[in-house]
Formats: C-alpha cells, sequence, structure tokens
C-alpha cells in the first residue's frame, strides 16, 4: 500500500499508522507521583520529581503531566532511563518557576554497576522552547560502561481532553519521512545538513495533523554529545565514564503549528542563553514593582514568592500581556479570574489592570451568539486557542458564558483611575464602560437583578464565581432550578453604579451620573428585602428561577461586605456569622457551612476554603472596622501558605477543621501558582495598612494601619500613586500601628488618620 503523503513547507509527512516504530518499554507507575510545574509566558511543563513525563502508568494517574503550549500537549513523553531503569532521586526542585533541577543516582544494574555511583544533573528551562541539559558524572573508583536513554513522545491532546472531554474523533498522529535540506529516516530522525557534510546535530521530529487540517510539530535538537542511535522516538547514549568524568548531554524541543512557531515567545539556541532571558526579564519585572519587606524571613519568603508567581503567570496574547489565572488548568486569559487578580495587585503594579482592561475591552461582545453565550458589551469568560476551539467543538473563542466579569470589569475601571490618574486611558475605554453598562442594564429589566442561565449546550451551568455543577444549593442541599441570581453579583452591580457615577460626574455627564447613582439606591433596598434571610439572620446566597430565595450559608455574601450594598446592620450580622465554627475552620472561611447537608470539605465549592475568597471577606470586614476578625482571616491565610511547598498558596485547600501543628488538607488538583490565589497575599497586605487612593485629587489617605502580632514592622519601597512614587514604613508598638512617609517623589499628599 502507497503510504498517504501529506507536504508542508517542503517536509513530507506520512500517517503514523502507515510506518510503525519501535517502542522502547517504560517504566511503569502505580500511584500518583508529586510533580514539578514551571512557566514562561503560554508554554508550561509538569514533570514528575524526577523531571520525567512518564510514558505510563495505571489508571492515568497523572493526567496534567506534559508540555503546553496554546492549550495543546506537545510533550507527552519524557523519559530518562539508565539501563531500562528509573534513576533513583536525590533532590529536586522547582523554586525558580521557569526551571527546575533534579539531582539523581543509578539503582544497582546486576553486577555492572553498583548503586549510587553515577551522579545524574538535570536543569530543565523554558523560554519559547524547552531546554534540558544533562551532566553525567563517575564517581566510583573505577571505568563504568551504560546506556543513557531518553524517550519522547507527544499526542497533542487539547487541554479539554486532559480534563476530561470526551471526543467521538481525533486528527491522524504523523511520521516525517522527508525533509527540506535534510536526510530523514523513517523513524523521523534527521540528520541536518550543511551542503555536502551533515552537520553534527540531529534532530528528532514529532507530528500530528489536527482535524483542522493543522499540522504541529516538536522538533528536537540534540545538543553537546549526540545521541549514538535511535529506537522510534528514543534517544540513546552508550557512555564510558573514567573514573570522577562528567559528560554533558541536551537537547531543546521547539513547537511548530503549520511550520510556524507556537509560542509567541522567541527561542534562543541554548539552555544558558534562555536562562540569562528569563533571569534578566524577571529583574527587569521585579523593579518596577512595588517592593514590600517586613522583619519577619517567613513573611518576606511569601511575598517574594507572590512577586515572583504575578511574574510566572503573565502570558502574552498577541500584543498584550496580562495574568492567566493558574497551572496547568487555567492557563489562559479569563474575564473574572483576570480582573480580580488585578483589582488585588493595584498597590503591586497597576500596568497589570491596565492591560487586563485594555485586552478584554478588545474582546467585549460585539453581537448575539447563542453559542459562545456572547452578547453586545459582555465582558468574556475564557479565551482558548487548541484544537477543540478551532473545530468549534467547545465555544471558547472567546466563551462569554460569565454573569459577573462585565461588573467586575467597571469595577476595575474606576479603581485603576483612582490609582493613577491615568485620564488617557480612562478615555480610551470609556465607550467600552458604556457598552458593559448598557448590557447590565438590559439584563437588569426582567427582575431588577443581574441573574444567568446557560444558553449554549456546550456551556457552564453555572456561571458565578463559584462554577461547578453542585455549589448552588439550599439549606437542604438541594440543587436551585435556574435562572440563578448570586448575591455577590448583585453587590458588584450596584459598586459598579456607584464608582461610574462619578466618573461620569466628572466627565459632566449629570444624566448618566443621576441615573446609575438613582439605579443604585433602588437596587440596594431591592436587595436587602429579597435576599434576606429572617429565620438566619443571614443573606441568601442566591435567588431562583421563581424568585425563591436559596437559603444556604455560604461565603458568597462576604464578597458584599465591602461594596456598601448591605445596610449596615445585616452587614455586621454577616460578618458575625461568617466567623461562627461551621464556616471558619481555623485556616480561613469555607464556601459552605459544615451543617450543611451538601457540605463536602472536598468539594471544589460545597465545603473548600479558597484564599482569594478568603482575601475579598477579609477587605470586607475591614471596611467595617472589624479589624482583629479581619487580622485573624489574614493569619490563617499566613499560616497555610507558610506551610506550603515554595510557600505559595494554592487555588484551594480542604475544608478540613485545623488540628493543632497539623498541615492544611490540600486539594488534590488544585492549580499552583494560581493567580487570584497569588494575588490575595496583596490584598491582606492592603487590607492591614488600608491605603484609600484618590489620585485624581492627588490625595492617598492611609487609615488605620494595623499589623498582626507576627508582624513588628513593614515597608513599602517603590509604590506608585498617580505620577508620585512613595516609599511608606509602618511600625508597630503594643496594639498601635504607626506609619511615616520615608520617601516620596512627587507632590502627592498623604493622609494618615488614626
Amino acid at each position: 500500500m502507497t503510504p498517504d503523503k501529506i507536504s508542508l513547507d517542503g517536509q513530507t509527512f506520512v500517517p503514523a499508522d502507515q510506518i510503525p516504530i519501535p517502542e522502547w518499554p517504560c517504566v511503569l507507575s502505580e500511584r500518583p507521583q508529586a510533580s514539578l510545574t514551571i512557566k514562561d509566558d503560554d508554554l508550561f511543563l509538569v514533570t514528575d520529581t524526577l523531571g520525567n513525563i512518564a510514558g505510563c502508568s495505571l489508571n492515568d494517574v497523572n493526567p496534567s503531566m506534559g508540555m503546553f503550549c496554546c492549550d495543546t500537549r506537545f510533550l507527552s513523553r519524557l523519559e530518562l532511563q539508565i539501563e531500562g531503569r528509573s534513576p533513583v532521586l536525590l533532590s529536586s526542585t522547582a523554586d525558580k518557576g521557569f526551571s527546575l533541577s533534579v539531582l539523581c543516582t543509578n539503582p544497582r544494574i546486576e553486577d555492572r554497576l553498583q548503586a549510587d555511583t553515577v551522579g545524574i544533573r538535570r536543569e530543565l528551562v523554558l523560554n519559547g522552547a524547552l531546554f534540558e541539559e544533562i551532566e553525567v558524572s563517575n564517581y566510583s573508583t573505577s571505568t563504568v560502561s551504560f546506556e543513557l536513554s531518553i524517550s519522547f513522545d507527544a499526542d497533542y491532546v487539547d487541554l479539554f481532553e486532559v480534563r476530561g472531554f470526551g471526543r467521538e474523533n481525533r486528527g491522524r498522529l504523523l511520521r516525517l519521512v522527508e525533509a527540506q535540506s535534510t536526510e530523514a529516516s523513517n523513524d523521523g530522525v534527521v540528520s541536518v545538513q550543511d551542503g555536502d557534510k551533515p552537520r553534527k546535530e540531529e534532530v528528532l521530529t514529532l507530528a500530528y495533523q489536527g482535524l483542522d487540517n493543522l499540522i504541529m510539530e516538536s522538533r528536537i535538537h540534540f545538543q553537546h554529545r549526540q545521541p549514538d542511535y535511535f529506537k522510534g522516538y528514543t534517544a540513546v547514549w552508550q557512555l564510558e565514564l573514567a573514573t570522577h568524568e562528567t559528560q554533558k548531554l541536551g537537547y531543546r524541543v521547539n513547537m511548530f503549528t503549520n511550520n510556524q512557531p507556537t509560542s509567541t515567545v522567541s527561542p534562543p539556541v541554548t539552555l544558558v542563553q534562555a536562562r540569562s532571558a528569563e533571569m534578566m526579564e524577571e529583574q527587569n519585572w521585579v523593579q518596577k514593582i512595588t517592593k514590600i519587606r517586613a522583619d519577619k524571613g517567613t513573611f518576606n519568603r511569601v511575598i517574594e514568592r507572590g512577586e515572583q508567581d504575578m511574574y510566572l503567570l503573565r502570558q502574552s496574547f498577541g500584543k498584550s500581556k496580562t495574568v492567566s489565572a493558574g497551572v496547568p488548568w487555567f492557563s489562559t486569559l479569563f474575564g473574572r479570574d483576570s480582573l480580580i487578580t488585578a483589582y488585588q495587585t493595584l498597590m503591586l503594579n497597576p500596568e497589570i489592570a491596565k492591560e487586563t482592561l485594555t485586552l478584554l475591552a478588545r474582546y467585549q461582545g460585539k453581537v448575539d451568539d447563542e453559542w459562545r453565550e456572547e452578547e453586545p458589551g459582555k465582558i468574556l469568560h475564557e479565551l482558548r486557542f487548541g484544537e477543540l476551539a478551532r473545530t468549534q467543538e467547545i465555544p471558547h473563542t472567546p466563551y462569554y458564558g460569565t454573569v459577573d466579569a462585565t461588573p467586575l470589569w467597571l469595577m476595575l475601571y474606576a479603581e485603576y483611575f483612582a490609582w493613577t490618574h491615568d485620564s488617557e486611558t480612562l478615555e480610551q475605554l470609556w465607550s467600552n464602560a458604556l457598552a458593559a453598562m448598557d448590557w447590565i442594564d438590559r439584563n437588569l429589566k426582567e427582575t431588577g437583578f443581574l441573574s444567568y442561565y446557560r444558553k449554549s449546550k456546550r456551556g457552564l451551568v453555572n456561571q458565578g464565581w463559584k462554577d461547578s455543577g453542585d455549589c448552588i444549593v439550599d439549606r437542604k442541599g438541594e440543587l436551585a432550578n435556574g435562572p440563578i441570581t448570586l448575591c455577590e453579583v448583585q453587590g458588584y452591580v450596584y459598586s459598579a453604579k456607584m464608582r461610574l457615577a462619578e466618573i461620569a460626574r466628572m466627565k459632566k455627564r449629570l444624566d448618566l451620573a443621576d441615573r446609575w447613582q438613582e439605579d443604585a439606591r433602588n437596587l440596594k433596598v431591592r436587595f436587602n428585602r429579597d435576599f434576606w434571610i429572617e429565620d438566619q439572620d443571614f443573606c441568601a446566597l442566591s435567588l431562583d428561577g421563581d424568585g425563591r430565595q436559596v437559603d444556604s450559608i455560604t461565603s458568597n455574601p462576604g464578597h458584599c461586605l465591602q461594596l456598601g450594598i448591605f445596610t449596615p446592620e445585616n452587614a455586621y450580622s454577616v460578618a458575625e456569622r461568617l466567623r461562627a465554627p461551621d464556616m471558619f475552620n481555623g485556616w480561613g472561611i469555607r464556601t459552605l457551612s459544615s451543617l450543611s447537608p451538601a457540605y463536602n470539605p472536598m468539594g471544589y465549592h460545597i465545603g473548600s476554603v479558597w484564599p482569594h475568597d478568603n482575601a475579598i471577606i477579609a477587605m470586607g470586614l475591614r471596611s467595617l472596622g472589624l479589624v482583629d476578625q479581619a487580622l485573624e482571616l489574614f493569619q490563617g491565610l499566613f499560616d497555610m501558605t507558610s506551610m506550603q511547598p515554595y510557600q505559595r498558596p494554592p487555588e484551594l485547600f480542604c475544608g478540613y477543621e485545623r488540628n493543632g501543628d497539623e498541615a492544611p488538607v490540600r486539594y488534590p488538583v488544585a492549580c499552583t501558582p494560581q493567580a487570584w490565589a497569588t494575588g490575595s497575599i496583596f490584598q491582606l497586605l492592603q487590607m492591614m495598612v488600608n491605603l484609600v487612593p484618590d489620585a485624581p485629587n492627588n490625595c492617598l489617605r492611609i487609615i488605620d494601619p494595623a499589623l498582626p502580632e507576627s508582624i513588628n514592622s513593614l515597608s513599602f519601597h517603590n509604590l506608585r500613586v498617580g505620577s508620585t512614587i512613595l516609599d511608606l514604613e509602618f511600625e508597630r508598638s503594643g496594639s498601635t500601628t504607626a506609619c511615616r512617609v520615608a520617601k516620596k517623589r512627587g507632590n502627592l499628599r498623604v493622609v494618615i488618620e488614626a
């Protein structure tokens, strides 16, 4: 049978099943492995602690492992073996965020190689491509000989498939059989030519053609010492090392889509160049942000990790760059997540907010499209680039199924202006703000509240921040029927109306200012009447499709505390209830009361604890003058974070009660790093020092700052408010905290209020 040939820019491929290649056996894993995660812009890698992506496992115990770019897995196997055996781990770390390092050794290999005589040092770096260098050292007293192999493979599955999305049809894996200016063999190994003489570098090519006919490739270039031979997609080195001799091996993996680089980052040639480029870019980022430090080392390590993770989570979308939501599942542009993170980090770097506002405005809804749940003026929920999106199997091109991103965009628009007095951006985005408010007003008409219900068959059933299918439950633990009217979303709308009214008044649009203020006042009356559960003295999670209260005790009303939508009496009642033992577990406030029939401490939104949820609630407690209660929340979250790997807050953790010195119970598939969990660190810092910026009026108010007992002093360097750069110092003495302006470059008025 003549193979089907597929040509692309001088390269020729055939379907993989027409040219079988030998496979290298994998080392079988029977239980979940701890993982290491590194990220660079639109590229991330998840490996086990050896730096491997195993070629096989029982029950698919590590589904998220692989190298991903643009929602596609470009490596599904990266497995180093010594004599067909797995190395023995000594140590490993992904502390730098964009690179990981592993130190391992050999198991006993029959009578030829004693255990622990060969040292293997691996370094993997991401910078538009994957780079690895391997140093192999002989620590025995005699010469040793052995085989070292690295097996590669790529399944090119869409990230949604990794998460469990079922597909009836997929594209086809390919084999490269001819390449322009190369010599190729049937196993996809290419010797790169230089005139008539082969170069030393050899290239291994993995490829796939999607159902949209795009051809994706992972091209592996070997460096330093070339492999001695290939068996299928396994490179094998036959090493002979004299006593205390070290040899270096290496490769890089470049990703292509239709022969164009897949990543937006232009990769260098070597690992050293990649590492230098990453370190330089991170250093430039750190120099631009507010540097916050305390007198306690543990506290500083948490802050420094937060600074680094905010850098790592930044991702390019065209010519813009903003914060992606989290690794591995949400490494893309989100509406709600990106907006909340930008809001949390205005004190750290207001440029994040500017980039987020501008990018989301570019994608703002233009037409009515039920498949994508797009509507004019609506802010997107999620943008994807993988094959499932490209073939319209999912609506994420982008998908607009979120009820809260639009009012959150307006809230960030106003708060960004308060921090920066950036009149140019305010004016550029004014038409987007009007369109967003028009979308809200159209959706308020029917009931007076902002609600959601799914329109797309591939869309989300729940479209607030708690978007899992089982989380909107009443006091009996029963699921509510839609449309769903969430309490916190009404708070966001109220805040957006009030904040935009101020801007409209400044712009001499008194008609809009008066209308929006009146809308907000009327919404507040309806909200306190319809959402208040009299016998619980608490706020309902939501209203259901019949206007009935969904009357479970949840964390959602805590988001309303700082927004002004509650009456004072109701606000204090909510604040008190959230701190009861069925809600506060010692680390933080649960998403759902432990007294609910639906409570599950391992449930995604029905009993777990989320750092960002708690940081927002802490801000609300602070706004009510409940400083001690807010600091108690801070302390629980800080204690939790300091016990995590790399002192990095996870997306969420289980809701089990805090018990002595025991660590909080991890949620098995929580994203880490995760944007609004990282952002919560900086939101809690702002809660403590209580900065209230008013850059348009050239003023910064610092109202009753309060450091917790675990911190004696706190400093802010390079804090930007409007055109002024400040250094602030806070010092605690007993129960009071003093503040002084250590340095000021600009004419900002700083008002410190006790």
